[in-house]
């Protein structure tokens, strides 16, 4: 049962290395490299994203300072800033980005029979994206303005474990709304936005496809009312209507009717108006529908804050890719450990276990099995909620 092995050694045995390797072979990542291959490049920004390092030379001093354990974790070659360099900016960003997607496709499932907390068997997952500060003189191919750059990070969240099943990494400029137009689009699915994704040519298509949408209306929506349902008051409910679009071009490329749902938060000082295309499920289902779409904020607000995605260890497009990408494959697999091993520790303090255990030789179950029963109060009030999965 590992004994002997190296904490790292065993994380790293959850990840389908054969899937790996085809992802290097359909982007030759390999071709002419005699020494750090991309095994060993992923192997250390995956200890650089566990460990939280800071730049290449702290994952350099870091690494050589276990340099007896690093064979056995599974390093082959030695780590050299100037050589992880080179690899961040040469190496394909699309054999870690197909690499994520191997294990998001193993991650969905172990999550699927998760309950949402309402009565609903169809897959609901959040969309929206949220944005990276770059330094314009160091990043000047994600230019927003004269003094500003930043990337874009588009995701489309199962909510089912908060597992992202679609990202897309896009310059500041690069408007939210093109992920819907990139998406392939799950028949009977629902999909839950921000006002920001009302764009209605696009949210038709979206229809059109077999999927169901809820988000918030506008201000000042262009429509005419068809026929009000019963409500009840008392739930916070104002009002449940289907109603078809007046205005000038929405009306064209929206020709069907839209529900309209009114609701009022008891938390909130004002009234929210959701319209969706999903008329068989109760108005409050909507309502509390929409109120999940918080856990893509609180998701990214994690990865931001336990993950390095803010602060790079390159200045290329592809460096920067490669570093999100990666960050992405760590959050997945913790998130593919924690359902395997059963543990009960939310996905921040198995991030923390890990950082300071690494290179013990401690059977992983034992280590973070351990440290739950040592943990009193698991649902610490100021732990996100999100990820007491």
């Amino acid at each position: 049962m590992h004994v002997g092995r190296t904490v790292f050694a065993q994380l790293m045995d959850f990840l389908p290395l054969p899937a790996f390797r085809a992802c290097v072979a359909t982007y030759r990542g390999d071709y002419k490299v005699r020494s750090f291959s991309c095994l060993d490049q992923f192997l250390t920004l995956a200890f650089a994203q566990l460990t939280h390092r800071e730049s290449l030379r702290d994952i350099e001093t870091s690494l050589r300072a276990m340099q007896p354990k690093l064979y056995h974790a599974g390093f082959r070659s030695a780590i050299a800033r100037s050589t992880l360099a080179e690899a961040n900016e040469s190496r394909d960003w699309r054999i870690y980005a197909d690499f994520a997607h191997v294990l998001i496709a193993i991650a969905r499932p172990l999550y699927a029979n998760d309950d949402l907390g309402l009565e609903l068997t169809q897959t609901v997952y959040a969309l929206d994206a949220t944005t990276i500060d770059l330094c314009l003189s160091l990043f000047p191919w994600a230019k927003i303005d004269r003094t500003r750059g930043a990337i874009q990070l588009h995701t489309v969240l199962d909510l089912r474990g908060n597992i992202p099943s679609v990202i897309e990494i896009t310059p500041g400029l690069v408007s939210e709304l093109t992920v819907l137009d990139t998406i392939a689009v799950e028949p009977g699915a629902i999909y839950i936005m921000d006002r920001g994704y009302v764009d209605f040519a696009r949210l038709y298509a979206l229809a059109q496809a077999g999927a169901f949408f809820v988000l918030r209306s506008r201000k000042h929506l262009q429509h005419a009312r068809v026929y009000s349902h019963p409500i009840d008051r008392t739930t916070g409910l104002r009002s449940d209507q289907t109603i078809r679009l007046t205005g000038r071009r929405s009306q064209h490329v929206y020709p069907s009717h839209v529900r309209r749902v009114r609701f009022v938060d008891e938390t909130q000082p004002h009234a929210f108006t959701f319209l969706t295309n999903h008329v068989t499920v109760p108005a409050l289902t909507i309502a509390a529908l929409y109120k999940l779409r918080w856990q893509v904020e609180l998701f990214f607000k994690w990865i931001k804050q336990h993950l390095r995605i803010k602060a790079f260890y390159g200045t290329s497009e592809n460096a920067v890719k490669t570093q999100v990408w990666t960050a992405i494959t760590v959050y997945v697999l913790v998130a593919i450990v924690k359902k395997r091993l059963d543990l009960p520790l939310p996905l921040y303090t198995i991030l923390q276990i890990l950082s300071v255990a690494l290179f013990e030789k401690t059977p992983l179950v034992q280590l973070l099995t351990n440290a739950a029963s040592q943990i009193p109060g698991l649902c610490d009030a100021n732990q996100l909620p999100l990820f007491d999965l």
